[in-house]
């Protein structure tokens, strides 16, 4: 506990050489997280990561009690800007215990970029959501030491950005947990899953452990039908129209880095903020960042909201305008 008031300390006096209202941390109330520090990495201009990620945040910290600090795309006006690639405050990385990140094609300066990559080389868990398969995207001729960063969905997550398997913004999402995965501790609670984002086309290699496939529905609401679009032989003379095969929505994976330490990564192409509605989801994410810090999963965690939550839905400069990390705070 010494140890960990030192580093709130130090993050104490390395935010103050910066404009305060930048990130939000979360104090960590008492429970099984109390000690450890998650930091949230959102920088997303389609899936406001913007306010799903705050929303996790508030719930880990004051119903699980870890330390929460998140980290957004900060305009020079100090607003929260999905479109800008910044990231103020990275150095909360330094002492981070575990990751949660929805980013998109992100090329951030040297500087910010080393921050992450400390951390990754450190052995610190991921918690990778939606489109963090493609999280960074430096461009061709790029000179800076982190260029190669372009691939880490691939490399390290076991996917980078392949396609749309489901219709976007038309067939929604059903997660089912793999038979296989039944008693892994990180579905635990959480039979119920649903996204009103689509399903991504992915391949997690032969090292990964499916947790959740997706079922493609035939339209955007939890008690819609699955869609039939899928063509499966028969015979010789009939086809029919099946969903299958289900693309893998959620999966583990142990990955050894560069320095030989070995990152606990979970990955979920679901994440949307408007899929965060879903308890089933939070829960699974709740879950996912106890397994990568190595404690024991709840039976049933709390994943209920801290504030009252009402998701943006997604798409394209859609961002709410105006927003500072301070409005964000609990209670607000």
């Amino acid at each position: 506990m010494k140890a960990f008031q030192c580093t709130l300390a130090l993050l104490c006096g390395l935010f103050a050489t910066a404009r305060a209202d930048d990130w939000v941390v979360y104090q960590g109330k008492d429970g099984p997280g109390k000690g450890k520090h998650v930091v949230f990495l959102s920088g997303d201009e389609e899936y406001r990561s913007e306010e799903g990620l705050p929303m996790l945040a508030k719930i880990l910290s004051q119903k699980h009690g870890f330390t929460c600090t998140v980290l957004f795309a900060i305009d020079k006006d100090g607003t929260i800007n999905p479109n800008v690639s910044t990231l103020p405050g990275a150095e909360a990385l330094d002492s981070a215990d575990a990751i949660v990140m929805l980013l998109r094609f992100r090329a951030y300066p040297d500087a910010t970029m080393k921050h992450f990559v400390d951390a990754y080389l450190r052995g610190v868990p991921i918690i990778a959501l939606r489109t963090s398969t493609h999280a960074f995207k430096y461009p061709g001729g790029s000179t800076s030491p982190y260029k190669d960063y372009t691939n880490f969905g691939k490399n390290v997550l076991g996917e980078g950005w392949v396609s749309h398997w489901g219709k976007h913004k038309v067939e929604a999402t059903r997660g089912i947990i793999d038979p296989a995965a039944k008693d892994d501790p990180i579905v635990r609670g959480a039979d119920d899953i649903f996204g009103d984002t689509d399903v991504y086309e992915a391949y997690p290699p032969k090292d990964a452990k499916i947790l959740v496939r997706g079922q493609v529905l035939k339209g955007m609401k939890p008690g819609d039908a699955p869609a039939e679009y899928k063509k499966k032989r028969v015979s010789d003379k009939q086809e029919q129209l099946v969903n299958e095969p289900m693309m893998p929505v959620a999966w583990t994976r142990l990955y050894q880095n560069p320095a030989g330490k070995t990152n606990k990564t979970f990955c979920t192409t679901m994440g949307a903020a408007t899929d965060l509605q879903s308890e089933g989801l939070r829960r699974l994410i709740v879950n996912a960042v106890y397994w990568g810090i190595g404690l024991d999963v709840p039976a049933m965690a709390d994943v209920s909201y801290v504030d009252a939550f009402k998701a943006t839905m997604y798409g394209f400069n859609g961002a709410r305008k105006g927003v500072r990390p301070s409005d964000l705070a609990v209670g607000k």
